[in-house]
């Protein structure tokens, strides 16, 4: 897609001198908020601040639209607060927190190799899996965690007796989505493939086609839709009807030279936010595809992404340290 023949919104962008790669952007209320690779929290209100919430590098983070939560090779868990405020979760001394996911009522998951652990409002938890841990997510209906791991997943209820579920499927799993009704579970695979099941029968959804391996990934507002990276436009996976994309072929959108680096799907409206692998920062519009350039390329690729709930703020970050804050 040529920038010079696209609609910009880039004035509009405020720009953010972050000063390091861009793990992971979100919004504390209005406040944009940044994970940095070298362990600090970018806070971007009306002024800017940085906390610092690790010794070491930020592994992964997430938010609840409160705080922004990050691990790290340091062994902390962090919360940040859009005050600038931390708390530390967890301690694990000489350990490194992969991964973590946010859940209902302040419950929370997080691994150590190939230990998962959460939190909830009745004490910790964890179970041993067959391999390392490498993905973790929260049903949205439910106290229930994915956990992916090499040869499938496993669904555990940690305030419950009853044995987790596998979901068995060859291959190294690792990132982990559920749909927003709860129906369907897909993971990205090391491999340039996506793998899929229906939860109320275990029937497998094979998602492949691929040039690279898929990084980003998230459903639609409306759930209709899976949008992805991993090839030079986006792919749109059909989930619409109660077989998910099994027998169906994908849409695409927003092609490009470069590959899609990051998808982020707007909160109320079919929408969603592309970056690529040469920095260009699209807004797509999922009904006929038409784009609008937010920030045009210059070769840094887009590493985060995040919309503000209520959908009219936009945040991104780079890996070589730049970032900005789109209001619409």
């Amino acid at each position: 897609m040529s920038a010079a023949s696209t609609p910009s919104l880039a004035a509009k962008v405020r720009s953010v001198d972050a000063g390091g790669h861009v793990v992971a952007a979100a919004f504390l209320g209005v406040t944009a908020a940044f994970a940095l690779g070298e362990g600090e929290i970018l806070l971007a209100g009306e002024a800017e601040r940085r906390v610092r919430a690790h010794a070491g590098a930020i592994l992964d983070a997430a938010s609840d639209g409160k705080r922004l939560v990050t691990s790290s090779d340091d062994g902390r868990l962090v919360a940040t607060g859009a005050d600038g405020g931390r708390e530390i979760l967890v301690e694990a001394p000489g350990k490194w927190i992969d991964h973590l996911a946010l859940g209902p009522d302040g419950a929370f998951a997080w691994s150590v190799g190939k230990t998962a652990f959460t939190r909830t409002k009745k004490g910790d938890r964890s179970l041993e899996l067959p391999s390392s841990v490498g993905g973790l997510a929260f049903t949205p209906k439910g106290l229930r965690l994915a956990i992916t791991h090499y040869n499938g997943a496993t669904l555990w209820f940690p305030n419950a007796d009853a044995k987790p579920e596998t979901l068995a499927w060859k291959g190294s799993h690792l990132g982990v989505r559920f749909s927003a009704d709860g129906r369907f579970l897909v993971t990205s695979m090391q491999e340039p493939a996506l793998h899929g099941w229906r939860l109320a029968d275990g029937h497998h959804m094979r998602m492949t086609g691929y040039p690279a391996r898929v990084r980003s990934m998230q459903f639609t507002v409306d759930g209709k839709w899976f949008a992805t990276s991993g090839a030079n436009e986006v792919i749109l996976w059909p989930f619409g009807s109660k077989d998910g994309p099994t027998g169906k072929e994908p849409r695409t959108i927003a092609p490009h030279s470069a590959r899609v680096a990051v998808v982020a799907c707007h909160p109320k409206q079919e929408v969603l936010a592309a970056g690529y692998a040469d920095g260009q920062l699209l807004l797509v519009r999922l009904q006929d595809g038409a784009a609008i350039l937010v920030r045009p390329a210059d070769g840094a690729p887009i590493s985060a992404l995040a919309w503000r709930a209520d959908g009219q703020s936009l945040a991104f970050g780079t890996e070589d340290g730049k970032a900005g804050v789109l209001a619409l």
